[in-house]
This record gives structure tokens, sequence and C-alpha cells, in this order.
């Protein structure tokens, strides 16, 4: 790390933790589902553990993901605290070594964590923390990296929703407790398309850089008001299977999705909204505060329940 002032702040900035909901919560949320599937209360060791491999997770991928997009991010003009990149790198106060290094060393920490829990949980399931840790660092690779740099190729969002509205669910439940083989499945098809939504909306303020880089992402492919358009379908998706996902784990619909309606509807009416402007930054936190909220919810519900 530079010992340059100003070095922990270029750190904490490209660390961008303002986006840990985003992963902490779907982990979070697998855990209350699989220890309520195996009977027992949240263990808390294992809470500790499964956040701090969403922590790593995160580090991972913003680092690595900075490094990967970081001539595309030098062209773009219209960044938000949601997208764009953390611009240290563009603005020099970080170099791709340094930064790349630090995506290395989390990467292989949220390994050693997930091989250490497994190896502290000595179940038959167990093992299946350290595949599915693989799998996140492979999802993140197929994103930004050759061969398949998917981000670049279209199927960026897709690669986005799997690994947090999937991956990292089913680490949880089964870091708790949860049997494989009895995950609720129903719950994420629930959530998913408000996921693969969130995806969709952070890429919408980064429209015209990456229409220059030819990265074809949706709004770059379809245009911005249409990729919002599809931002509030996908959740609207998901709260018409709100009875099916939560019935899935013993719960019915309530006001908590009242929330998630509200913010999909901000989303519609935030236009025009052309990268740069206010409205834009209006509708990007609003599509991510209906995904969160949707979580959320779940989440409320399941630990009163």
């Amino acid at each position: 790390m530079s010992a340059r002032p100003g070095a922990l702040r270029a750190w904490l900035g490209a660390s961008r933790l303002a986006s840990q909901p985003s992963i902490a919560l779907p982990l979070l949320l697998g855990q209350l589902v699989g220890a309520r599937a195996a009977g027992r209360p949240l263990d808390l060791g294992t809470l500790a553990a499964v956040q701090l491999f969403g922590l790593l997770d995160q580090l991972t991928i913003v680092y690595a993901n900075d490094v990967a997009d970081q001539e595309t991010d030098r062209r773009n003009r219209t960044a938000t605290p949601f997208s764009g990149g953390s611009r240290v790198l563009v603005e020099g106060r970080l170099s791709p070594r340094a930064l790349g290094a630090a995506a290395v060393a989390c990467a292989a920490a949220l390994v050693a964590v997930s091989a250490a829990l497994a190896a502290a949980l000595a179940t038959a399931a167990a093992p299946l923390l350290v595949l599915l840790a693989i799998a996140a660092l492979l999802l993140l690779w197929a994103y930004s990296y050759p061969p398949l740099r998917l981000s670049y190729r279209g199927g960026g969002e897709l690669l986005q929703m799997v690994g947090v509205g999937a991956v990292l669910p089913l680490y949880g439940y089964v870091a708790q407790g949860g049997d494989p083989a009895r995950f609720p499945v129903a719950l994420l098809a629930f959530l998913l398309p408000s996921h693969l939504g969130c995806a969709i909306a952070t890429a919408l303020p980064d429209e015209p850089s990456d229409r220059e880089s030819e990265k074809r992402t949706l709004p770059v492919r379809v245009g911005g008001e249409r990729a919002a358009r599809w931002v509030v379908l996908l959740n609207g998706l998901s709260l018409l299977l709100a009875p099916v996902g939560l019935g899935a784990v013993g719960l019915r619909p309530g006001a908590g999705l009242l929330a998630p309606a509200a913010a999909a509807l901000v989303v519609l009416l935030a236009r025009p909204a052309p990268p740069g402007s206010r409205l834009l930054l209006v509708r990007v936190a609003a599509a991510g505060a209906a995904t969160l909220s949707l979580v959320g919810s779940t989440l409320i519900a399941l630990a009163s329940g």
C-alpha cells in the first residue's frame, strides 16, 4: 500500500463499501433460510465468518473490476457513486499493480475463509462452500476478463444476477446447516428478476462510455429509456412471483412489499433521465432501493416469524 498522504482515503474509495449491502443482505437471507430449514437459531460464529466472506468477495469484485475496466473508466464523463468504477486508477491515486495485487489477496482470503469454515462445520454439505467461493470468482473472471469478458460481449448483467442473487444466498444457506437438496429454489425465482433489474440499472449512467468502448450492456443495446422500462418490468415480475417465492419459506406477502413497489415506480417516473443528469442518479438509486428493500423485507419477515 502506498505511503503517500491520502493513501488511506484512496483505498477506502477503491473499496466502495457503500456497495456492501448488496452482498451482505443476500448472504444473511440465505443464512436465515438455512437456519430455519435446519430447525435451529443462527450460529453467530458462522454468521461472522459468512459475512467476512461477503466483505472479501465485494472487495475482490470492486478491485478486480477497476483494473479490468480502467480504459473504459477513463472515457467515462457520467460516472456516479453507483457506476463508472471508483476512479482511483483514473485519477492516479493508486496503481493498477497495487489494486490487482489487493484483488488477488482478497480472492485468496475468501477461498481460505470458506475452506476454514467448511472444516469447522464438518458436515456433508460443507465442502460446497469452497466450490461456491470458487464459482463466485469464476463469475467475476467471466464478467471482466478474457477470454469471455461477458460484460463487453453482452450477458454481464446476467452474471451479476446469478452471483448476487443465487450463489450468495446458497452459500449462506449451506453455512447455516441447510440441506442443498431442499434449497427453496422458488425463493430465488422471486428475487432474481429484481437483482437483474438492479444490474441493468447500474449500467445506465455509463451508457456513453460503454458505447464508445463497445461494451454491450443492455442500455447500450436498447437505449437508456428502454432499459429503464426493463428494470421496472423485472421488479414487477418479482412482485408478481412474491406469493410463490415467499410461500416457499413459509411466508405470505405483506406490507413490506410496498417499499420495492414504490421504488420501482420512482424508476418509471424519474424521466427524462439522460446520462449525467440528477434524475438518472435518482433512477439508479431507486432501482437499488427496490432490490435491497425486497431482500430486506424478506429478511425482516423471516427474523420476526
